[in-house]
């Protein structure tokens, strides 16, 4: 019988609820972008990864069409993961500071991924009740991860999109990057700008930034 997880991962990747968001992936995975035009392309939803007995759980937005749309690992192939894993690798959450391919030797070490959406939606924009359609997953991982003490939600769609699972008694609170909530059974919520181009080319989001919010996540765990 499979576990909770690769029963979930199969289901995740069969999944064709939202008919706009299929078609959008299958279409980039088949006129591809000229640096990958050889490259065969995942063009399904993708699935959480990492360590499932992490107590640090990831929340993004949702797959880039020319990153976990092309490699099938949320973060994999694209310049937001250059960020990410190089802040995991740095604060000692990753075994390296790259990810490019789902056979590249990336190990996240009490650390899981995960996302709202998952598939790569037009404009990097699903729409409400595509992330709705998409929900269920993500309780279902809530539910196979008892565990966790921080989640870290990066950006304030991937906030709102976590919060109804936290099951907490208190308001939601209002997004702010370096913010932390204090949760019922000694459980954190933390906040981060999304490592997006759009924030990392504008500066918005800085590396020394990026790199305190991990160093929070440390000091929450231990």
């Amino acid at each position: 019988m499979p576990s909770a997880f690769s029963q979930l991962k199969t289901d995740i990747v069969a999944c064709n609820q939202c008919k706009r968001l299929r078609r959008h992936c299958l279409k980039i995975a088949q006129i591809k972008r000229r640096a990958y035009i050889n490259e065969a392309y995942w063009g399904k939803p993708i699935p959480g990864f990492g360590d499932e007995k992490a107590r640090l759980m990831i929340v993004g937005l949702a797959p880039a069409a020319h990153g976990a749309n092309r490699t099938g690992r949320i973060f994999t192939g694209d310049r937001s993961g250059d960020w990410l894993f190089r802040a995991l690798h740095k604060a000692g959450f990753a075994n390296q500071a790259h990810s490019v391919a789902l056979d590249d030797g990336l190990k996240l070490k009490d650390t899981y991924i995960t996302c709202i959406a998952r598939c790569a939606p037009p404009e990097n924009k699903p729409e409400p009740g595509e992330i709705r359609n998409c929900s269920s997953f993500l309780r279902r991982e809530m539910e196979a991860m008892p565990q966790i003490k921080v989640w870290l939600v990066l950006g304030q769609i991937a906030l709102h999109g976590l919060w109804p699972f936290l099951k907490s008694n208190l308001p939601r609170p209002k997004f702010g990057h370096g913010r932390f909530i204090a949760l019922e059974h000694g459980k954190y919520l933390l906040m981060s700008y999304h490592p997006s181009q759009q924030n990392t080319f504008t500066g918005r989001l800085t590396e020394p930034m990026f790199d305190s919010v991990f160093a929070q996540v440390q000091t929450l765990l231990n």
